[in-house]
């Protein structure tokens, strides 16, 4: 029997075409990560002491935060509800770069499309400096950047400014609580985080806790963000 030699497939303008839109589609398909947490605010200084002293036997680690945002000059991002950060963790020890998207915050419980990317510090700083190179730079958090919000072309950024926050971790109960001091140029705030899958139930566990151990608090009512480009503390 002779073998028939294979014919060759001859791809046209349309058909690179659909399958770039069958890549699209598959990527858009991928899940988009997302972070739901518990947040709630404490109303001095003197709150946020006595909350830790209450919880001082669990605690893990404390971790300074230097945090900065971009966009692009025509904001872009902020166009889409989203956001490009480096988180400076312990000086230089790590940098994070995070794309966050689409935040709601109600009763105290946030969610949030969060996608994050360790990269190097070193890197990190020099993009601080001049935020233009952040465009360039080899990172996936970047590169979806481009796709999302430049039409898959190189983006200039600038640096919008940011805040310091010391976050004290605790694990307690089960829980993963971050308690943090946020520095703003304008003021300071306190806040109690916990990531979870059951928020409602976190959220009644600290609550009755802060209560039988008469610690003021309230629900949380803007993101960190969100008060920074505010100016002022809610």
């Amino acid at each position: 029997m002779l073998r028939r030699k294979p014919t060759k497939i001859e791809v046209t303008i349309e058909d690179k075409e659909e399958i770039e839109e069958a890549r699209s589609r598959a990527a858009a398909a991928v899940a988009i990560p997302s972070a739901v947490e518990v947040k709630l605010g404490l109303p001095d200084a003197a709150a946020h002491s006595k909350f830790k002293s209450l919880i001082s036997e669990f605690h893990i680690k404390t971790v300074n935060q230097q945090n900065l945002f971009f966009d692009t000059p025509a904001a872009a991002l902020a166009s889409e509800r989203a956001v490009l950060r480096l988180r400076f963790l312990d000086g230089v020890t790590r940098c994070v770069v995070s794309l966050k998207a689409r935040a709601v915050l109600v009763d105290g419980v946030s969610r949030v499309e969060e996608d994050e990317e360790e990269i190097d510090p070193v890197l990190g700083r020099a993009c601080a400096a001049d935020p233009m190179k952040l465009g360039s730079i080899d990172s996936r958090i970047v590169r979806r950047c481009r796709d999302e919000f430049g039409d898959g072309k190189e983006m200039g950024f600038v640096c919008l400014g940011g805040f310091e926050n010391v976050r004290e971790v605790y694990q307690w109960r089960g829980m993963k609580l971050e308690v943090d001091e946020t520095k703003y140029a304008f003021g300071v705030s306190y806040e109690i985080e916990c990531e979870s899958e059951d928020p409602e139930g976190v959220k009644k566990e600290l609550e009755w806790f802060l209560k039988e151990n008469g610690v003021d608090y309230k629900y949380s009512e803007m993101s960190k963000f969100a008060v920074f480009r505010s100016g002022k503390l809610p």
